[in-house]
């Protein structure tokens, strides 16, 4: 009787296990599509960068801003695909003179915290970065004089002077909207730290250098996002590792995908390589300081003959790039089409120019550099480091990480040059062209050019959009002849993205959360 139970007890045991077993693959094939496929709401992003600061106001980033862009609104936002500006925070608005705009808010707005959105936290928000002469993106924004509050909803912005660029500068980085009261109550520390917005996701956590994590504000004024519960932004600054993580599933997205591993992620079973034309510009920023080399415009012009534009864009880039000597791209109003798809060379006319200037023998210069930052940043800073080395000039390249990069030219700690891509999101000559006014960059870049100084001047606000342009047109041609700088070429977006998701890059470089879908 015993061995009978001890029998059946066994054989129950077994069944069990068995059962067990099978109920556990099933459960693990259900979990392996929840985490792998369609069932997942969180979407994970890599970054070859970490973001700035989330003080919207005190950066010109465009990586740091392509993240705010889903925390917070503007008053108005450009149309990607027509190029117009529409509403955005506000509902309405009218141009009423020449010095007056007039704005209507939308209703049931409200911050992250449930705050009902005012007219008080635009007049906040944007004589905030009018006025403090220390926030790095005050420069775009000195021309508003006074938002004036006429109700909780209706407000009028006045301007110094004629501003033709208003809604252009109020649709880009710098122009976000942010609580007032909230920001009095608890000081704006505890704002960095704790930030809120009215858009469509709110702040989780930020770990820096590591992630930064959002979730889905159920109460959007634009309805909430069906897609997403998380966003997960990973910071992955090496190439390698980034398409890595994209290929064995780490990640859903991945920025800056370099032209070796296009192929690759087209190939492999489960991603998509999708690209789209940047507005972004390449450049080498050089120092026209008293006692620097390149305070001579010989050894400016002698360096960018040096470089061999296309060179760099076939071998580094794949052929995705467009080689200029403006950075006032297409789609920008003000853009200087015979500047653009062209570039000089010419390493024998720059080594008679080196002479000309002193420099026969050459001279050694430092050229500070991102790493990850820029698609090939790091590759393109050593191909033209040899480049120049054919004229004689030894070029000692310092690569950086990001956020201390931004702090040494913020400083103006930097040395001879450093390489920098800059976009344009107000997508008009005015913010393009304003990197050159001399008293922007005092101790960083000390160029200056008096005719260029006139012609921005009077072109910022000249209401005659067709004369306003041709004094764009020939600001950049005297920029060019003056080699104020060294420009190399307008960049491609390479992002990796998993099979169940789609998106599509916007020339601007934003990721707007609301326009990635799942298949």
């Amino acid at each position: 009787m015993k061995r009978k139970q001890l029998w059946f007890i066994c054989i129950l045991f077994i069944a069990i296990e068995l059962l067990v077993g099978c109920t556990g693959e099933k459960n693990g094939e259900a979990g392996k599509t929840e985490e792998g496929n369609e069932d997942n709401r969180t979407l994970t992003i890599a970054l070859g960068t970490d973001m700035v600061s989330f003080d919207v106001h005190n950066h010109n980033n465009t990586s740091t801003e392509a993240i705010h862009i889903n925390m917070f609104n503007y008053l108005v936002k450009r149309n990607n695909e027509t190029g117009e500006m529409e509403p955005d925070l506000a509902e309405s608005y009218e141009n009423i003179d020449d010095l007056t705009w007039e704005f209507k808010l939308k209703d049931g707005v409200t911050f992250h915290n449930g705050d009902a959105l005012t007219s008080a936290d635009v007049k906040y928000s944007l004589e905030r970065v009018a006025t403090d002469t220390t926030l790095l993106d005050h420069a775009n924004y000195k021309t508003i004089k006074e938002v004036e509050v006429i109700d909780d909803t209706t407000f009028r912005i006045h301007t110094h002077e004629p501003d033709p660029a208003l809604l252009n500068r109020i649709s880009r980085i710098g122009s976000s909207i942010l609580p007032a009261n909230y920001i009095e109550e608890n000081g704006f520390d505890h704002f960095l730290a704790n930030p809120i917005g009215t858009g469509p996701f709110e702040f989780v956590e930020w770990v820096r250098d590591d992630r930064i994590v959002l979730k889905t504000y159920g109460d959007y004024f634009d309805e909430k996002n069906e897609e997403w519960d998380e966003i997960v932004y990973r910071i992955i600054p090496e190439n390698s590792t980034r398409v890595s993580e994209l290929l064995t599933g780490g990640v859903d997205m991945a920025v800056n995908i370099p032209p070796s591993d296009w192929v690759r992620v087209n190939e492999n079973e489960g991603t998509y390589l999708t690209q789209g034309i940047s507005n972004r510009t390449l450049m080498i920023f050089l120092r026209s300081t008293e006692g620097y080399p390149t305070e001579d415009r010989r050894v400016r012009e002698a360096l960018d003959l040096a470089i061999d534009n296309q060179a760099i864009v076939d071998n580094i880039l794949g052929g995705a790039g467009t080689p200029t000597i403006t950075r006032v791209g297409p789609g920008d109003v003000g853009h200087a089409e015979h500047l653009y798809n062209t570039y000089n060379y010419d390493p024998e006319r720059a080594k008679e120019l080196l002479a000309e200037a002193g420099f026969k023998d050459g001279f050694e210069m430092t050229l500070h550099s991102p790493r990850g930052r820029y698609l090939q940043d790091a590759e393109i800073a050593e191909m033209v480091a040899g480049m120049l080395a054919e004229i004689g000039v030894t070029i000692n390249i310092e690569f950086m990480e990001w956020s201390n990069y931004l702090e040494l030219r913020n400083a103006g700690e930097n040395k001879d040059a450093y390489l920098l891509g800059l976009g344009n999101s107000m997508f008009d000559a005015a913010n393009a062209l304003d990197y050159y006014r001399y008293d922007r960059f005092i101790g960083q870049l000390d160029y200056r050019n008096d005719e260029v100084e006139e012609l921005l001047a009077a072109a910022e606000q000249n209401m005659d959009a067709e004369e306003r342009n041709e004094q764009y047109i020939k600001i950049q041609e005297l920029l060019a002849e003056d080699v104020a700088h060294l420009v190399l070429h307008q960049e491609s977006i390479n992002i990796g993205v998993v099979d169940h998701i789609d998106y599509k890059p916007t020339m601007d470089e934003m990721i707007y959360i609301d326009s990635i879908t799942r298949k």
